[in-house]
């Protein structure tokens, strides 16, 4: 027979996901009152999770690869989804948890097949209005890599995105630039730029340590350096 303590321990070890936050909801507002808590693990192509309540309902979709993390993993994303709902900071022990989780090894991988598999990617023909970025790729291919970088996916942005003027996701092998730059006011040297810019993600990946994600690493500072006029380019971009 298991003595209170050993109860207590045994009890935790099979917490359900809703009573999971049901008692991290109570520990945080005690005096709110709290009815159903409905959870749905979700079949979405990331670690995306969402909480809304509606009275004292609290509903939460969590994405279906958390789906048997453990207990201090989902323990940790419900200090991190109620925090937000109240927008009270998040305490940066749970946000250290769960970084942790989500940057092992096996879960990165798995993130990358499921965004591969269930992520949509939209990517409009890389010939412009006035830049084609296919022919800025090879250009830049030539001057800076030998000519022996093979092509990504290339196209321009659904929306002129002014906070994001490029990226590259490694799930779709594809280089996206905002539609901004695609733009006669645009001089041709920011456009070249930002597309170098996001050539050298696919020769420096990020990496990952612990908890901590370095997506610029030193390795590809050091890179970044051998463009030309690298301060007057992102002078330029700033100016947008």
């Amino acid at each position: 027979m298991l003595n209170p303590m050993q109860k207590q321990v045994h009890d935790a070890a099979y917490e359900t996901p809703e009573q999971i936050f049901t008692r991290v909801f109570r520990d945080l507002h005690p005096r709110t009152k709290l009815g159903e808590v409905k959870i749905e693990f979700r079949r979405y192509a990331n670690a995306n999770s969402f909480i809304v309540m509606t009275g004292d309902r609290l509903e939460i979709r969590i994405a279906d690869i958390l789906e048997g993390a453990p207990i201090a993993v989902l323990e940790a994303l419900a200090h991190i989804l109620i925090s937000k709902l109240y927008r009270r900071p998040i305490p940066a022990m749970y946000s250290h948890r769960y970084r942790l989780h989500l940057n092992r090894k096996d879960v990165r991988r798995d993130l990358h097949l499921l965004r591969q598999i269930r992520g949509r990617k939209f990517l409009s023909n890389p010939t412009g209005q006035h830049y084609d970025l296919a022919a800025i790729f090879e250009d830049l291919n030539q001057r800076f890599f030998h000519g022996l970088m093979a092509r990504p996916l290339l196209g321009w942005s659904r929306r002129k995105s002014r906070t994001m003027l490029g990226h590259f996701d490694p799930a779709h092998n594809a280089i996206v630039i905002s539609k901004l730059l695609d733009s006669r006011y645009v001089p041709k040297l920011a456009v070249e730029y930002v597309v170098f810019h996001e050539m050298l993600h696919l020769l420096h990946p990020v990496q990952h340590n612990g908890s901590r994600r370095r997506v610029h690493t030193r390795e590809f500072r050091e890179a970044e350096k051998a463009f030309p006029e690298l301060s007057k380019a992102k002078a330029l971009l700033r100016s947008l």
